[in-house]
C-alpha cells in the first residue's frame, strides 16, 4: 500500500499537492485556527470541489449524464450560499479522494497486459548452415530455422527438427507437469525449455504467435468487461429531481428562499455518498484479515452477482507441485521404499522435474551414491546404483533397451495413468523393476470449500488444460458441477463469454500466466496471490494472500453481507432525506438544524457499515 502511494506521488504530483493543502485547510478550519479574513476551507472548495461541479456541469450538459456528482455540486452550492464553508470543503475533499483510489485502482488492473508484455522473449538464435546468429525475437520469418538452449524461452512458434527436451508449457496450457518433446513436436512462444538443446523450424511468429494471442485476449477480455455503476449514481438522477422540484416548489409557494436552500443543504448527499464506500470499505478490511486482498472497488459488489465458480486445476484445487503418490515394485525382491531409493539416486543429478520430485520426496533417507550417471535426452537417466545398472525414464527407454513389461505390470501401469498420474519406468540391470507414479494432490481444504459453495448457492466447474484422465482425477474426489478438460486461454474465456451471455455471472480462480485471460473477463477474478504469477495477480480484481481457497465461502458470504448492508444505509439516508425535506418545507427545519441532520445521517452510515469489519459468516466458524 506504501508503495502504491509513493507511485502515485510520483506519478501526480499536482493532485497529492491539492489534496494535502485541502486537509491542512480544513484542519485549520476545524480547529477554527483562521490566520486570515477568509476561512481557510476555501482552500479545499477551490482546489477539489471546482473540479467536481465542472465534471457534473459537463455530465449534465454535454450528455445529460446526471451522476452523483451532480447531487454533489448542488450540495456544495447550497452550503456556501449559507455560509458552511468547511461543509462544502469536506465534501469535496471526501470526494476527490474517492475518485483518486479509484483511478489507482483502475491503473494497478492494467499492470498485468504489460508484464505479459515483458515476457516476450528479446532475442532468437537463427542457424544459417552452420553459423549460428543471435538475432532480435521480432525478426525471425517463417520456415527460418532456430536453436533454443537449456533454460531459454521459445521466441516464436515452431515444430522441432532435431533434438530431445521437456518443455515447461504452464505459461500456456497450465499443465503442472512439464512435456516432453522431440522431432515433430510441436512448441509455442512463451514457452520454458527445461533442459536438453534443440533446433525448430518457425510457424507462426509476430502478431500470430501463442503469447501475442494471449496479450490480445487479455486485452480484449479487459474491453469488454464493464465496470458496475455505483447504487448511488443509480438512484442520483432521481434524487436530483426531487431535490430541484422541492426547492423550487417550496420557494414559488412561500417565497422564501432560505426554505428552498435548506432543501438543499439537507438534501446534501453524504449520507447517500457514504453508504457505499464505507460498506465498501469495512468489507474490504475484512477480507483482508482472512487473508484476501481486494484490488477492485467494486469487486465485493459484483461477487455478490456471481452464480458460477470456474476453478483451474493446477495450483488451486492442487498443490501446483508433482509428488510420488505410489511406488510399484515389479521384482519381489525389492520393496517400493527400495525401488524409490535407488531411483531417487539416479535421478539427483538430473534436471527433470519428475527427477527432482523423486528425490525430494524420498526424504531424508539415506540416498545411495550413483556412478556413471548419463542424462538421456528424450527418454531419461541410466546409472550405477549399488552395483546395478539402472534405467529410469519414459516407455521409450524401456523399448530401446529391449525391455518388455509383464500383463500384470501393464495393467497396474494404466491404472494409474488412467488416474492422471505420470510414471517413471525403471529398470535394474535389464529386467523390468516397476514404476513411481507422480501426481499434483489435492489441497486439503478443496472438498469443504466446494461444499461451502454450493451451500451458498454457488455452482462450480473445473476448466484445465490438464488431460481427461487428470482432470478425471480431480473430479472425482471432489463433487463438482462440470469439467472440461484440455483448456487454452481462448477456450476458458469462450466458456466464460457464454456463460455470462446466459445471464449467469462468472467468478474465475485460477493461478497461472495462462488463466490471465479468464481472470481478467470474468465478473470477477481471484488469483492465488501466494504462488500464482504476477500476471495472474494483476489481472485479478482479489488475490488469495495465502493461498488459502478455505475463505472462498466466507467472502461471498461476506459480499452478500456486504450489499444488504449498502441497501440499508442506503434506506436509511433516503427517508432520513425525504423526512428533513418535509420538515423544511414546512419551516419546522432551519439551514443549521438542518446540517446537523444530515451529518448525524452520515454517522449512523459509518456506525452501520463499521459492523462489517468483525463480521463472520457462521459456517467459517465450524
Amino acid at each position: 500500500m506504501l508503495a502504491d502511494v509513493k507511485e502515485w506521488l510520483r506519478e501526480e504530483p499536482r493532485q497529492a499537492l491539492a489534496l494535502g493543502i485541502s486537509a491542512v485547510a480544513l484542519l485549520l478550519s476545524f480547529l477554527e485556527v483562521v490566520p486570515g479574513p477568509v476561512d481557510p476551507a476555501w482552500l479545499a472548495v477551490l482546489l477539489c470541489g471546482v473540479p467536481i461541479i465542472k465534471e457534473g456541469a459537463e455530465g449534465l450538459f454535454t450528455r445529460f449524464d446526471i451522476k452523483a456528482d451532480v447531487l454533489v455540486s448542488l450540495a456544495l452550492l447550497a452550503s456556501v450560499i449559507i455560509g458552511e464553508i468547511f461543509a462544502a470543503g469536506e465534501v469535496a475533499f471526501i470526494m476527490q479522494l474517492g475518485a483518486l483510489l479509484e483511478e489507482r485502482t483502475v491503473a494497478k488492473a492494467r499492470a498485468g497486459i504489460e508484464r505479459l508484455v515483458h515476457l516476450t522473449p528479446r532475442t532468437a538464435r537463427r542457424l544459417d548452415g552452420t553459423a549460428e546468429s543471435i538475432i532480435p525475437a521480432e525478426e525471425v520469418r517463417v520456415d527460418d530455422l532456430l536453436r533454443v538452449l537449456p533454460g531459454e524461452t521459445i521466441p516464436v512458434d515452431g515444430i522441432i527438427v532435431s533434438g530431445q527436451t521437456a518443455i515447461d508449457q504452464s505459461v500456456m496450457t497450465g499443465e503442472s507437469l512439464p512435456v516432453d518433446k522431440g522431432p515433430g513436436d510441436t512448441v509455442s512462444s512463451g514457452t520454458v525449455n527445461q533442459f536438453g538443446a534443440f533446433d525448430m523450424r518457425a510457424v507462426k511468429v509476430g502478431e500470430d504467435s501463442s503469447l501475442q494471442r494471449m496479450i490480445r485476449l487479455v486485452q480484449s477480455a479487459d474491453a469488454g468487461k464493464a465496470r458496475i455503476v455505483s447504487l448511488a449514481d443509480r438512484w442520483a438522477t432521481w434524487i436530483v429531481v426531487t431535490a430541484l422540484t422541492a426547492a423550487a416548489g417550496t420557494w414559488i409557494v412561500t417565497g422564501e428562499v432560505l426554505r428552498a436552500v435548506t432543501i438543499l443543504v439537507v438534501f446534501c448527499p453524504c449520507a447517500l455518498v457514504l453508504a457505499t464506500p464505507t460498506a465498501i470499505m469495512a468489507a474490504i478490511g475484512n477480507a483482508t484479515r482472512h487473508g484476501v486482498l481486494v484490488k477492485e472497488g467494486d469487486a465485493l459488489e459484483r461477487l455478490a452477482r456471481v452464480r458460477v465458480v470456474a476453478f483451474d486445476k493446477t495450483g488451486t484445487l492442487t498443490r501446483g507441485t508433482p509428488g510420488v503418490a505410489h511406488v510399484h515394485s515389479a521384482l519381489p525382491e525389492l520393496a517400493p521404499q527400495q525401488l524409490h531409493l535407488l531411483t531417487a539416486a539416479a535421478e539427483r543429478r538430473s534436471e527433470h522435474p519428475l527427477g527432482k520430485a523423486i528425490v525430494r520426496d524420498a526424504g531424508t533417507q539415506d540416498i545411495p551414491e550413483a556412478e556413471d550417471f548419463r542424462m538421456l535426452p528424450g527418454r531419461g537417466v541410466s546409472a550405477r546404483v549399488d552395483g546395478h545398472a539402472l534405467l529410469a525414464g519414459n516407455p521409450a527407454l524401456l523399448q530401446d533397451n529391449g525391455i518388455a513389461l509383464s500383463p500384470t505390470d501393464k495393467e497396474e501401469a494404466q491404472r494409474a495413468l488412467d488416474a492422471g498420474q505420470s510414471l517413471v519406468y525403471v529398470a535394474l540391470d535389464g529386467r523390468f523393476a516397476g514404476f513411481i507414479a507422480l501426481a499434483d494432490s489435492l489441497r486439503n481444504t478443496a472438498a469443504a470449500t466446494l461444499q461451502g459453495l454450493r451451500d451458498a448457492g454457488v455452482s462450480t466447474m473445473l476448466l484445465t488444460g490438464d488431460n481427461e484422465a487428470a482432470a478425471r482425477s480431480v473430479s472425482g474426489g471432489l463433487a463438482l458441477d462440470g469439467v472440461r478438460a484440455n483448456c487454452l486461454p481462448a477456450d476458458k474465456l469462450e466458456w466464460i463469454a457464454d456463460s455470462q451471455r446466459q445471464e449467469r455471472p462468472v467468478c474465475m480462480i485460477g493461478d497461472g500466466i495462462n488463466d490471465a485471460p479468464a481472470l481478467k473477463k470474468a465478473f470477477v477474478g481471484v488469483a492465488m496471490g501466494g504462488i500464482g504469477s504476477d500476471i495472474a495477480v494483476d489481472a485479478a480484481d482479489m488475490a488469495l494472500v495465502h493461498d488459502d481457497i478455505k475463505e472462498l465461502p466466507h467472502i461471498f458470504a461476506l459480499s452478500r453481507r456486504m450489499m444488504r448492508t449498502i441497501t440499508l444505509n442506503l434506506s436509511f439516508s433516503m427517508i432520513l432525506n425525504f423526512a428533513a425535506i418535509f420538515l423544511a418545507m414546512g419551516g419546522l427545519l432551519s439551514p443549521v438544524l438542518g446540517a446537523l441532520v444530515h451529518n448525524a445521517g452520515s454517522v449512523l452510515v459509518i456506525i452501520n457499515s463499521a459492523l462489517l469489519l468483525n463480521w463472520r459468516h457462521k459456517e467459517a466458524g465450524r
